[in-house]
């Protein structure tokens, strides 16, 4: 198994920063590791958290694309943005498409809006390799998620002079 790199980023606070995260829940006990460390990450690094909810990853761009419209026309945009969930291979080639399109459209969306943007849509094709990467204690793939999301972020307002 490789070994994941640790990160060689800014781990600068970001307070008051609004990240929004986007989770599925079609596996409920994986959705709720991914997101503890998500939300952990994200306090450690001062920020606030909105949380919305899906069934599943193929409704995530989708919704995370609403919800970054209805944060911009209120006043309020968010920060960065960080995609949940779990894709686990079945028999058939669905697996393929729900993990192909929705990390897709995810890049899509954060490039056309440039808005930071962590994947962590984990794709396996274990239940235990979904474990794996989802425990807090082991990869952590939703606190990775965050940590991608916010080094963009820095990188991002480093660029705009908004340090």
């Amino acid at each position: 198994m490789a070994v994941p790199r640790k990160s060689a980023g800014d781990a600068t606070p970001l307070p008051g920063a609004r990240v929004l995260v986007v989770e599925a829940r079609f596996y409920d006990d994986i959705a709720d590791e991914l997101l503890r460390g998500a939300t952990a990450a994200i306090e450690a690094a001062q920020a606030r958290a909105e949380v919305l909810t899906v069934g599943g990853a193929l409704e995530i761009p989708q919704t995370l694309a609403m919800a970054l419209d209805a944060a911009e026309a209120a006043g309020q945009p968010y920060d960065a943005a960080v995609a949940l969930g779990c894709v686990i291979r079945g028999d058939t080639f669905h697996f393929e498409i729900v993990a192909g399109e929705s990390a897709r459209a995810l890049m899509d969306l954060s490039v056309a809006r440039a808005v930071p943007l962590g994947n962590g849509i984990i794709t396996v094709d274990t239940d235990q390799q979904a474990w794996t990467r989802a425990r807090v204690a082991e990869l952590n793939k939703g606190g990775a998620a965050v940590d991608a999301a916010l080094t963009v972020l820095r990188i991002k307002r480093r660029l705009s002079g908004k340090v």
